[in-house]
């Protein structure tokens, strides 16, 4: 039959209590003893009795050190608590805060529109007013500035495309002139090769000389007698003076 469950109360009866205390005692403090030497752990154990009977253990050789240690260990922890718990409190105000301004420009924004006036006076219905006519007037002032930097830009882009116009365009003429110059050079070339090849072509088109159509008579009769003196010197050759000449 196994152990009931023991229920955790107050012995009331002042001999078992000090029985039970000084059984359990001695078993925590060999608990604590096998702790330290199983696992390397520093450990520390204080009791003290219903009489104010103290009673320790401690893993190393100076109770204290280890005291100062948890002290320094659990100081550090608690302002880091607080400074988490500061930090924490300080987040959440900052988070209402900013929320209340968000609600806020929601609300204004709303009114800007013509939404909820109802609760509005006369004195903030013309507050909006004003604030709606300086809107306006910014607006049309940045409005205009853009216009003129566009307009600006527009400008100096046709000025651009003039300028690179004027010199396409004085290039074209450049090509032109060049084209012509070398159209003429090549022409001339050609006559110069032409009259080379074909010398008396001229001739056909020249206008003829005294020897005209009109003494092509006389002409052969001065060839003809030039032919017959010639003929005569051949055949006196003993140098006689010709029967024609006597």
């Amino acid at each position: 039959m196994g152990r009931g469950k023991i229920e955790l109360k107050r012995i009331d009866n002042k001999i078992n209590r000090q029985v039970t205390f000084a059984k359990r005692r001695n078993g925590m403090l060999k608990k604590a003893y096998e702790l330290s030497v199983l696992c390397d752990a520093e450990v520390a154990l204080i009791i003290f009795s219903d009489r104010s009977k103290i009673y320790e253990f401690s893993s190393t050789s100076n109770m204290m050190e280890t005291i100062e240690k948890y002290q320094k260990i659990r100081y550090r922890s608690l302002q880091n608590n607080d400074l988490g718990m500061e930090k924490e409190q300080s987040g959440y105000v900052e988070y209402l805060q900013l929320k209340a301004r968000y609600q806020e420009l929601q609300q204004l924004q709303r009114q800007l529109l013509g939404e909820e006036l109802k609760s509005l006076n006369l004195d903030d219905l013309e507050a909006i007013e004003r604030q709606l006519q300086s809107s306006l007037k910014a607006i049309g002032s940045k409005r205009t500035k853009r216009m003129l930097d566009q307009l600006h830009d527009l400008q100096a882009k046709e000025k651009m495309m003039v300028d690179a116009n004027k010199a396409l365009e004085k290039k074209l003429e450049e090509i032109c002139a060049a084209n012509e110059v070398q159209k003429t050079w090549v022409s001339g070339e050609q006559s110069i090769r032409l009259g080379q090849k074909n010398p008396h072509s001229h001739g056909f088109f020249h206008p003829l000389d005294s020897n005209s159509n009109l003494q092509i008579g006389f002409n052969d009769l001065l060839s003809s007698g030039q032919t017959n003196v010639a003929a005569s010197d051949c055949r006196n050759g003993n140098g006689s003076v010709p029967v024609w000449m006597l």
